[in-house]
């Protein structure tokens, strides 16, 4: 059964009054919940594993331990609330790579959520959700439902973004060498054209 906004907001709700966001007390009450939120009985009964030994995923190359291994859907690494996430990319693609490459990535810092799409996006998060617009964000976390076979819809896409950019720059070209009247020769179009940023 998949999330409701009613479920997600119960979760919010838990979250801002029962959690301080203490990382090794709290990490695995908080995404069972989070499972449950969307609809799973929770992270056992949705088949995910918490605190999944990596081989070779500290630093020193040592076994390491991801908090959530959702095989082959998604890899959670749960962080302290207030830190900053950007200092834990590193150790998110090393267990993704030793997990065997989940289609998505999330770091949490109990307060915001930061998806990887490794394959389409490797170096910025293609969505920041913060906890309290999960609700109404809900479309980016369709993979927590992957049953559903829906796609995510993520804000912070730059793929989609280049190619609708660049369809544009291409409809612009087109109409200016292409105008009845005050036609432009193609190769100043080109260099008007490639000179614009358009989104």
């Amino acid at each position: 059964m998949p999330s409701t906004p009613e479920s997600l907001q119960k979760f919010v709700q838990y979250c801002q009054q029962h959690l301080t966001g203490d990382e090794k007390g709290e990490s695995q009450n908080f995404l069972d919940r989070f499972f449950q939120a969307f609809g799973h009985e929770g992270v056992k009964e949705a088949g995910a594993t918490l605190e999944q030994r990596v081989k070779k995923g500290s630093k020193k190359g040592n076994t390491g331990f991801a908090d959530l291994a959702w095989k082959p859907h998604l890899l959670i690494e749960m962080k302290k609330r207030g830190e900053d996430l950007n200092k834990h990319y590193a150790q998110a693609v090393t267990y993704w790579m030793q997990l065997q490459c989940p289609s998505y990535v999330m770091l949490c810092n109990f307060d915001e959520f930061w998806i990887y799409d490794f394959r389409k996006q490797s170096e910025e998060p293609i969505e920041k959700v913060a906890l309290e617009r999960l609700p109404e964000r809900a479309g980016a976390f369709t993979f927590m439902n992957p049953e559903l076979e829906r796609s995510p819809v993520f804000n912070n896409n730059l793929i989609s973004v280049t190619e609708k950019a660049a369809g544009r720059m291409g409809e612009l070209l087109t109409m200016l060498t292409q105008r009845q009247r005050d036609a432009v020769d193609p190769k100043t179009a080109q260099r008007f054209v490639l000179s614009r940023r358009l989104l």
